[in-house]
């Protein structure tokens, strides 16, 4: 009986033997697993870092694009900090990281071949914009040899026939007719100036529009004001004048006021229906 004890103490303590080291060994073999899995986890944030470094080496000058890349940017920030915060242990959800990661890659590589694509064609619209220019020097060569057809007088007639001005020149007026750059003294500005000598322009009544801005660079008007056409284009005119045109050299003028002046430069523009003649300024004190 003592005998059979002895023997039952014996293998008793081989197996505590035994499961102590086997307790020993796990406890190393874990802790060699959660190291791991710590370098697991640092070479993910690795990764991380680089693809956030690479995402910042894409530029673009595409307005979408490029706010694109700063949502994909914010984005790895945001997974960098959960994966800090996360437990190496918890591989479930490393294992999420990573599929985030490649996700992330694929996006990349997609606008890379988008930013790419975009270069090459900037590149190649370039050389056609290029091309084009050249073309269109070949073309305006061959336009000016081609100036004696029909189509090309009959162009050239019609430029020819606008009215055209010359020696432009603003006062300022006071109450009694008098020249005057002082602001507190003129009541009105006068705008003299010249219609060119123009044998084919049209004869007759034409209109001349005055457009006169202020020092602050705004249209003055008064409730002469009108809306006249010049070359297709509608603006407002701050007074007109019409004068007999019969194709000869003629002197005019045109009278604004109604309004109070104050110091610094006015600016007058002058315009006919085919377009504007000539311009104009005054420096008031």
């Amino acid at each position: 009986m003592e005998k059979h004890l002895k023997t039952i103490a014996i293998i008793l303590a081989a197996v505590v033997v035994l499961l102590a080291g086997t307790l020993v060994w796990i406890w190393i073999d874990r802790g060699g697993v959660i190291k791991e899995l710590n370098l697991e986890k640092e070479d993910l944030t690795q990764q991380m870092v680089q693809l956030r470094s690479e995402y910042d080496s894409l530029s673009t000058s595409n307005d979408t694009l490029s706010l694109r890349l700063m949502e994909e940017r914010e984005k790895i920030d945001l997974l960098i900090e959960r994966i800090n915060k996360t437990e190496a242990t918890n591989r479930s959800r490393m294992r999420e990281y990573e599929k985030e990661l490649g996700t992330l890659r694929s996006i990349m590589r997609s606008y890379i071949y988008q930013i790419d694509s975009l270069n090459t064609l900037n590149l190649a619209l370039r050389k056609d914009a290029s091309e084009a220019r050249e073309e269109a020097t070949r073309a305006t060569r061959q336009y000016r040899d081609l100036q004696t057809t029909t189509e090309e007088y009959a162009r050239q007639v019609e430029i020819g026939a606008q009215l055209k001005g010359r020696d432009f020149v603003m006062t300022g007026i006071t109450e009694t007719g008098k020249d005057s750059d002082r602001s507190s003294r003129i009541s009105k500005l006068k705008v003299c100036g010249n219609l060119i000598e123009n044998a084919i322009s049209p004869k007759g009544p034409r209109y001349i529009y005055l457009r006169v801005k202020g020092p602050d660079g705004i249209l003055l008007t008064n409730p002469d004001q009108g809306v006249f056409n010049a070359a297709g284009e509608q603006l407002v005119y701050s007074a007109l004048r019409e004068i007999d045109y019969q194709g000869s050299e003629i002197e005019f003028c045109i009278f604004f006021g109604g309004v109070g002046f104050s110091r610094g430069v006015y600016t007058a523009e002058l315009f006919t229906s085919d377009g504007k003649i000539g311009a104009t300024d005054i420096l008031l004190r």
